[in-house]
């Protein structure tokens, strides 16, 4: 008897210590899976930024002459906006508004450096504004930016120091694609004076250089203003579209079993114009030679985001990763040939080809395929959705919305009644479907005068109503003016 009680007590034991390491091997298991199936309901947030690309230049927003197969499977696998704004008419503006979540004139950030302005203290986008790779990085995100910076050239503006953990790209507003002598392209420059004297027209030379006539020569894009990877100056000979891409594609395969947010920053088709050759020989058809270099530049983008995209799905991270594509500002048309039709103007204007740009998204899985969204949406919807959609609490002073809800079906509103554009004397103002424009100059400050246009039916703000409708004017004046009371000076 003793013997059979010594046996339950053992078999008690062993029974007990059996369910000891199981409850052990569970709470091991649990520390190290339960956290990767956390982070795994973080989407990746992957924003494609183009440069100076036109409303109307993608085959999903009309374009037949040059085909954008890969942008468009963006529109075609999520969603095409076609009212996509942005925060403002030119690059650097633009991009602070999309980085900050906020009208970039609420802290002054209202002008474009270019050049040696670059390199002066005091130009950049403040260090106090709270960026999306500042947010998501305090929620666990690897953060990267590849390509154009343009939030200012001097160090206390770094991508390193608005929440970005790694970098490859350039500091300023351009970049030459290949270093001189520009080997395997076709180059167009601007010039004020073409060789041997002309001052009309264009010149086209034998050796796959040619200028176009313009009012200054075309700017120095490369002095003091290095290709970077992290803090230090590298050379990079291959392609810079090309050389962006295969970076971004490194930096997904790096970091594919954890959350990230990538911001590939294109400079593509910013000027200057360079079309490599093989690009150049698929549209040897085209025959203006400006806008045959366009075509290349636009198609040599198109196909890196099919390579962007392609790395995604290798990774098999399609649905859980949102992707943006959108334009910085409208084209400008007479530089590049880049087209905003059936809009009015381009870039630098507050007219609707300078802030309506292609715009389009995806989220497999989450976003249902194949929508065209008509209501206002803003850049600075970005952050808000990533922020949103990783379970962050966003900082309270960003202006974006959560866009997946509109597009869900969950809310039937409109994601903005207002916004808002101010440029110097140039200023503008979206409310429903009406549009308030002002047009000045430095000459012309003070003097200019108020347009009102009804965008519902007049999207190429055609026909100024401000004389027909002077209640409807008035009610927007009042509308930009109360706005434009809580915003900064300019800081430059």
């Amino acid at each position: 008897m003793i013997e059979t009680m010594k046996r339950r007590t053992m078999e008690i034991d062993m029974s007990n210590n059996a369910s000891v390491t199981r409850c052990l091997c569970l709470m091991f298991f649990g520390l190290f899976i339960f956290p990767t199936l956390a982070l795994a309901k973080q989407p990746n947030i992957i924003v494609l930024l183009a440069d100076d690309l036109g409303y109307a230049e993608l085959g999903c927003q009309g374009n037949v002459d040059i085909p954008t197969p890969h942008v468009d499977s963006i529109a075609t696998n999520g969603v095409r906006f076609t009212d996509g704004y942005v925060a403002g008419p030119n690059c650097s503006p633009s991009r602070a508004g999309l980085l900050s979540g906020r009208i970039p004139t609420r802290f002054g950030y209202e002008f474009n450096p270019t050049g040696p302005l670059n390199e002066e203290p005091g130009f950049g986008m403040p260090v106090e504004e709270v960026t999306i790779a500042e947010t998501l990085q305090d929620a666990g995100y690897v953060t990267g930016i590849i390509g154009k910076w343009h939030q200012g050239g001097t160090a206390p503006y770094h991508p390193f120091r608005h929440g970005f953990e790694e970098f490859f790209g350039f500091m300023h507003e351009g970049h030459y694609f290949v270093p001189p002598p520009w080997k395997g392209v076709t180059t167009m420059l601007r010039r004020k004076t073409l060789p041997g004297g002309g001052k009309e027209g264009r010149w086209i030379g034998k050796k796959k250089l040619a200028y176009h006539k313009w009012r200054t020569n075309e700017p120095d894009y490369d002095a003091d203003n290095p290709i970077i990877r992290g803090g230090q100056p590298v050379v990079e000979t291959e392609y810079l579209t090309d050389a962006l891409t295969r970076e971004a594609i490194d930096f997904i395969d790096r970091h594919d079993d954890k959350p990230f947010f990538l911001y590939l920053s294109y400079s593509a088709v910013h000027s200057p114009l360079q079309g490599a050759d093989a690009y150049m020989k698929k549209f040897e058809h085209i025959e203006d030679l400006q806008r045959r270099i366009f075509a290349a530049m636009l198609s040599n983008l198109d196909d890196s985001v099919g390579e962007v995209m392609k790395q995604l799905h290798k990774s098999g991270l399609e649905e859980n990763t949102i992707v943006f594509f959108l334009s910085d500002n409208g084209g400008p048309t007479a530089e590049l040939t880049s087209s905003n039709l059936p809009l009015r103007a381009g870039k630098g204007s507050m007219y609707e080809g300078g802030l309506r740009v292609p715009f389009v998204m995806q989220w497999k899985g989450t976003v249902p395929p194949g929508q065209v969204y008509k209501k206002p949406i803003s850049s600075l919807d970005i952050y808000a959705t990533a922020a949103a959609n990783a379970g962050i609490t966003a900082p309270k002073q960003i202006e974006g919305v959560d866009l997946v809800p509109f597009l869900t079906g969950k809310n039937a509103g409109s994601p903005h009644e207002t916004l808002f554009w101010r440029q110097g004397s140039k200023a503008g103002l979206r409310h429903g479907n009406w549009k308030l424009v002002r047009m000045g100059s430095k000459r012309s400050a003070g003097k200019a005068q108020w347009e009102l246009y009804d965008l519902a039916q007049d999207m190429s703000e055609e026909t100024n109503l401000a004389a027909a409708q002077p209640d409807r004017l008035a009610e927007l004046i009042k509308i930009w003016e109360k706005l434009n009371g809580e915003m900064s000076d300019p800081l430059f």
